[in-house]
């Protein structure tokens, strides 16, 4: 029984990744970033099964025109500059110093922590209910230098 309970579980959570991924596609489409580049840049910080979905997807899907590349990144000293940086649950805890970089980047960061959304992320992964939802942090936006449509807040838990 317990065996079932933890394959059931893995598998839920498994879903959930690839609904990241979808809600991190559409996240592109809502979000308007300062300049723009020859490709889409979304760094992953840290070990998650997010990064293969990140990846099945910038294979096979675009940002407007542009082609979306993944870059994996394992200490917060490492990261370069991206539009789109997700932060694991493992390394959340240099939250100040990943709030600087993102600001200074003009990145959208993104995390999957409980708090990390009041804390400063500009969109943080909760579950509600259930259900997978995202807080939007207006001022950690502002602070980065993006701008969020409207559609995109009505979506989303505004704090």
């Amino acid at each position: 029984m317990v065996l079932v309970v933890l394959l059931f579980g893995s598998s839920v959570r498994a879903q959930n990744y690839q609904l990241h991924a979808v809600y991190i596609y559409s996240f592109i489409k809502y979000v308007q970033w300062p300049g723009e580049n020859e490709s889409f840049t979304i760094g992953v910080l840290g070990d998650t099964p997010l990064l293969s979905h990140l990846e099945k997807m910038a294979a096979s899907k675009k940002a407007g025109n542009r082609p979306i590349v993944i870059v994996k990144f394992q200490s917060v000293e490492s990261i370069k500059p991206t539009n789109i940086l997700f932060v694991s649950n493992t390394t959340s805890e240099e939250i100040d110093s990943l709030l600087e970089k993102s600001e200074k980047n003009n990145s959208l960061l993104i995390t999957e922590k409980e708090g990390l959304g009041m804390a400063g992320s500009a969109i943080n992964f909760v579950e509600r209910n259930g259900k997978l939802a995202f807080e939007l942090n207006k001022s950690s936006i502002d602070n980065a230098g993006l701008k969020v449509s409207s559609e995109l807040s009505r979506l989303a838990i505004i704090i």
